[in-house]
């Protein structure tokens, strides 16, 4: 064979491994942990097998998603450092404070009293959430989407004397999360604050250690706890919203057709649940009321008490924790009418 159609075939040969390698990268296929902290059946678990289910649709059964609900995996501040270094690639939980104090500001106390305005502030895009996911990027984690869970509440396994006026003595203890400011809305709203990670409240419940829960709402404690629940509070103590997050490398690693995909679909996850988020909070504060828990709903002027009172003390707290210069730059990315 002449010396040019030899270096032809060899051309052509290299060619084609090329481009037999292009398509067989982006052909890759993948199986993923995603982790959450709700039983199963639960509204999150349900949205997770349905974006699950997507994604391998999507993807001709390429992206195999396993979820682990309940704290299998670990509970949020464990499972966020898990998705950090990658053991676990993907999660949609609240946000941990352990490693950045900073986030302390997604779950702050009265940020916002309404639907509309969370969405200004909670949503994909919106300066505040933009500012969060710089947070996580940060700890080699991407923010895919924010999904909006409830405004929180107070769940009370003994109903307490004025249990809508904000600063009278309640005597009772609470399990608060592990968090300055969560500490200091309680003692304030006349409680005894007693700091515990969330997976040991319903041990704290039942041996007395503790009469009641901050930092979660009416689905939460509706879901996981309504045996234990005689007393709840609507107080909007804050608005929950978790970040649905991927470690940032594999985020990275992925084709930009697949990346497409992951990040389409995470949108409408968000999208989905935004549309719903307003009834399913009535819907599990009247289930908890169905199943014998009293209901105390505040009325507008009572919620602005709570609200100004809770503020004032769990803003300045924050402050404290994170140092001013901190306070200055998260504060100012708030919509707050």
């Amino acid at each position: 064979m002449k010396k040019s159609a030899m270096l032809l075939v060899l051309a052509l040969a290299v060619g084609f491994a090329f481009l037999a390698g292009g398509a067989f990268a982006a052909e890759k296929s993948y199986s993923w942990k995603v982790a959450h902290i709700r039983p199963a059946n639960s509204e999150i678990d349900k949205e997770m097998n349905w974006f699950a289910e997507e994604m391998k649709k999507a993807t001709n059964g390429r992206v195999d998603i396993k979820i682990y609900g309940a704290n299998q995996l670990g509970d949020y501040t464990v499972v966020q450092e898990k998705i950090g270094i990658g053991s676990v690639e993907m999660g949609i939980m609240s946000a941990a404070t352990n490693v950045d104090k900073k986030l302390l500001a997604f779950t702050l106390q009265y940020v916002v009293p309404t639907y509309e305005l969370a969405k200004k502030n909670y949503s994909s895009g919106a300066p505040f959430a933009n500012y969060v996911a710089k947070l996580y990027e940060k700890q080699g984690i991407k923010v895919l989407a924010y999904w909006p869970v409830y405004f929180g509440g107070i769940g009370l396994l003994k109903e307490p004397a004025e249990p809508l006026n904000p600063t009278s003595q309640k005597n009772l203890k609470v399990r608060v999360p592990t968090m300055k400011t969560w500490e200091t809305l309680a003692n304030t709203f006349g409680y005894q604050a007693t700091p515990l990670p969330f997976a040991e409240f319903f041990t704290a419940a039942q041996t007395g250690i503790v009469d009641g829960i901050f930092g979660g709402g009416a689905e939460n404690y509706h879901v996981s706890f309504q045996d234990l629940m005689k007393c709840y509070i609507a107080a909007n103590t804050h608005f929950e919203c978790w970040p649905f997050t991927i470690n940032l490398a594999l985020y990275e690693s992925l084709s930009e057709a697949d990346r497409k995909i992951l990040d389409a679909k995470a949108k409408e996850l968000e999208e989905r649940r935004w549309a719903k988020a307003v009834t399913d909070q009535d819907h599990y504060v009247d289930l908890m009321e169905k199943a014998g828990t009293k209901v105390y709903r505040p009325t507008e002027a009572q919620l602005k008490e709570f609200a100004k009172i809770g503020r004032e003390v769990s803003w300045a707290e924050f402050k404290k924790v994170i140092g001013e210069k901190a306070y200055n730059e998260i504060t100012a990315t708030f919509v707050l009418e």
